[in-house]
């Protein structure tokens, strides 16, 4: 059992930063199929990033590409989010989520249904 743990969220005013982290503190990650998604009061969970471990392939939804990017630190054994240019509607409870994948790869990652391990999730909220 994979044990992800989210941190980071807060409150920007938009046009702000900010970055949110998912840590595995006793797992390290290789090669996993890992995402970001979020969720606002009343909208379903939509994924904005994937992120493919084995060679960090990354995809990114339309509404955040080119303002945030996800990577991550194996050795930290953390996934990173960091979100620039933030506005009003990238308020949510973001997660992550991942699941083994040994023979996949980045574009599989993006398209992929199958989340094995969630967080618990934490708060963005951006203020106009």
């Amino acid at each position: 059992q994979v044990q992800l743990v989210e941190s980071g969220g807060g409150s920007v005013q938009a046009g702000g930063s900010l970055s949110i982290s998912c840590a595995a503190p006793k797992y390290t990650f290789g090669r996993y199929c890992m995402w970001w998604f979020r969720q606002a009061p009343g909208n379903d969970r939509a994924k904005v990033a994937s992120i493919y471990t084995a060679d960090d392939s990354t995809w990114y939804a339309d509404t955040v590409k080119g303002r945030f990017t996800s990577s991550l630190d194996n050795a930290k054994r953390t996934l990173y989010l960091q979100m620039i240019s933030l506005k009003p509607e990238d308020s949510a409870m973001y997660y992550c989520a991942a699941t083994p994948a040994p023979w996949s790869n980045g574009p599989n990652c993006a398209v992929s249904n199958d989340y094995t391990y969630w967080g618990q999730g934490t708060q963005v909220t951006v203020s106009s």
